[in-house]
């Protein structure tokens, strides 16, 4: 009977990506020191399950590819804030999830510090669910800050030229988001993911839109008054998705 629950639950899981789920988390854990493994063999063996079985989407699972400080990032999908409120405190609750902590940590806790940031699909980014790769791809997540009032003119750039420019050179444009409204940095911060097929096709598709002329033409009239970011104003981190991730 589990089994079957568990089947229902996941079905239902996969089947809420078709309707543009309103909530994203973007959740960051950082192992407790040696403990990468047993965490992600507790995520892989119970909590990825635990989460479809009430209701959280599981969208992707990924690793740095240099990840000097033994990190594990995750997006969650969710109907809306409260139906995550809703799912957690089921989860925390359950125990099946109580037993499988409880005997993962019996010699030591797993996670030293969680991060979470909640997000929402901008206008413009491709809608979930999100296509998977043949074969194992190298993921992407870039995070661009604004100058104070240019994030509307950054989305028109990208829903207008970026966008279809990264298709022409070879990049696949999987999620933008923005942070919610009560997240710090929500009035001037782009989150989005790109898949590459290599790093060395990352680097190829990277030197050869930058050296585009509509590129180049686009981002010189969206800056004719000023900037759009600040100095250093892209942070780039170079993910590779782990075993059990549904996106690939």
């Amino acid at each position: 009977m589990y089994r079957l629950i568990l089947f229902l639950s996941l079905f239902l899981s996969t089947a809420l990506t078709a309707a543009d789920p309103g909530c994203f988390e973007l959740r960051t854990y950082h192992a407790a020191e040696g403990k990468l493994e047993a965490l992600n063999a507790r995520f892989r063996n119970h909590t990825r399950a635990l989460f479809a079985k009430h209701g959280m989407t599981n969208v992707a699972y990924w690793m740095p590819v240099e990840n000097e400080g033994q990190t594990l990032v995750y997006l969650l999908a969710y109907p809306d804030r409260q139906a995550r409120e809703v799912s957690w405190k089921a989860f925390n609750a359950d125990p099946e999830w109580k037993s499988a902590k409880t005997e993962s940590e019996k010699d030591g806790k797993l996670v030293a510090k969680v991060e979470s940031r909640f997000l929402h699909l901008t206008g413009y980014s491709p809608k979930l669910p999100a296509s998977e790769g043949a074969t194992p791809r190298l993921f992407e997540m870039r995070v661009y800050t604004t100058r104070p009032g240019r994030l509307d003119a950054l989305d028109t750039r990208f829903r207008d030229h970026t966008l279809g420019l990264f298709t022409k050179h070879g990049m696949t444009n999987l999620l933008y988001f923005h942070l919610d409204d009560d997240q710090e940095a929500s009035d001037h911060t782009l989150v989005y993911f790109l898949a590459h097929s290599s790093a060395d096709a990352r680097t190829a598709s990277f030197d050869a839109f930058r050296a585009d002329p509509d590129w180049i033409a686009a981002r010189d009239a969206s800056e004719k008054e000023e900037k759009i970011l600040v100095d250093q104003g892209v942070a780039s981190t170079l993910l590779k998705a782990t075993d059990y991730s549904p996106l690939k």
